[in-house]
């Protein structure tokens, strides 16, 4: 057994800036200072199935580590999409105390509110470390909270899926013309694009993309990256995958939180969610780059997959229709002005500093492997 480590109210700082994977090595043992803190039993609804273990994995990293910090007193009984709510209510369930919590996607309520958005990805935005450091170092956090505020929530940072790809599309896309028409399982700010393009976009639950994948019902339909989209089976119904998804260079998860049912938690209980979350949130990025390449590997060589970038004519298109939609959104909706005016100098300001050093090297290391002496 591990040394026991108490953590007193007053150390609530420290102990959250403490590494999230230190707390995965070290489990926290903190019986002591739990003994007189009440018995406490949440629900967690997720907007994702069970049989995507990335990103439901989340809630459970969330609530074992609740659990074992807290010496079993605080409990979250977590629910996969549909057990409780449909995937896309998780918000509204933990609005109106349906639930305490939920782990979600909030670009899911672009249609409430397209500020939402920026709590995970929005066209042509931040990779998954520029997302981090907008949230955690870059006033983000204090935005969105800001924002959530009307919604009865406060949130926390609780996954990441990294870059995503373009989608499966069932025929070859070389032109800006081949989108006019395309019916594409796409939603929020990228749907709203790509309709300026002549895409006709829906937005439909991860358990429906297959059988209307698989019917023509839609033509072409993304989702997250290889290891997801290889177990959904994609690749049996559409042979042409996409990339980059550049409406989702590094959506984030979060935990939306009961405002009422957070301020009721002990602080010691509000620190050991919090830093679960960062856990979480370090976790799935870490998951997810551990299992692509592989599962990448597989749908090109086994699947005979057809791998294929998106054509700079419609990389192109696609940037001027998405600074058209920031623009026109920012006419009429003054919290999205707000928050996407800082926002896009911090993500300018990441892209820069991101060319200096990180894509140097990874550009050289990209073409490592081929160098002959």
């Amino acid at each position: 057994m591990g040394q026991v480590k108490l953590v007193k109210p007053n150390k609530r700082r420290q102990f959250l800036t403490s590494s999230a994977v230190g707390l995965a090595a070290a489990p926290l043992i903190v019986g002591a200072q739990t003994a007189t803190l009440p018995i406490v039993k949440w629900r967690m609804t997720s907007s994702f199935p069970k049989s995507l273990d990335t990103i439901f994995s989340a809630t459970e990293v969330i609530a074992k580590r609740v659990d074992t910090a807290t010496g079993g007193k605080f409990k979250i009984q977590v629910f996969a999409a549909g057990e409780i709510v449909p995937a896309l209510q998780a918000l509204d369930a933990v609005q109106n105390k349906t639930v305490e919590c939920a782990h979600t996607a909030p670009y899911f309520y672009f249609g409430k509110d397209p500020t939402f958005a920026f709590g995970c990805a929005v066209p042509f935005g931040m990779n998954a470390r520029h997302q981090n450091a907008w949230m955690y170092h870059g006033g983000g956090m204090a935005l969105m909270r800001e924002f959530y505020q009307r919604y009865n929530i406060i949130h926390f940072p609780a996954g990441n899926t990294g870059a995503q790809m373009g989608g499966w599309f069932r025929k070859e896309i070389k032109t800006v013309a081949d989108l006019k028409g395309l019916k594409f399982r796409v939603g929020g700010f990228a749907g709203r694009v790509l309709a300026k393009l002549g895409v006709v976009p829906t937005q439909i639950a991860a358990s429906d993309i297959y059988p209307s994948l698989e019917r023509g019902q839609i033509d072409a339909a993304e989702w997250v990256g290889p290891y997801d989209d290889e177990k959904l089976g994609f690749h049996k119904v559409a042979k042409n995958y996409y990339y980059p998804g550049w409406w989702e260079g590094g959506p984030e998860l979060d935990l939306f939180i009961n405002q009422d049912a957070w301020k009721a938690l002990p602080t010691e209980y509000q620190a050991i969610l919090e830093a679960a979350c960062a856990e979480a949130n370090v976790s799935m990025l870490a998951k997810y780059d551990a299992l692509n390449p592989a599962a990448l590997r597989r749908l090109v060589v086994d699947h005979q997959v057809q791998l294929r970038p998106f054509s700079r004519e419609i990389l192109t298109a696609c940037w001027f229709a998405a600074n058209e939609v920031y623009a026109e959104e920012s006419i009429k909706n003054m919290q999205f002005k707000k928050i996407y005016d800082q926002w896009k100098i911090f993500r300018d300001d990441q892209v820069l500093w991101s060319r200096v050093a990180e894509r140097s090297f990874d550009h050289f290391m990209a073409g490592a492997g081929k160098l002959k002496r």
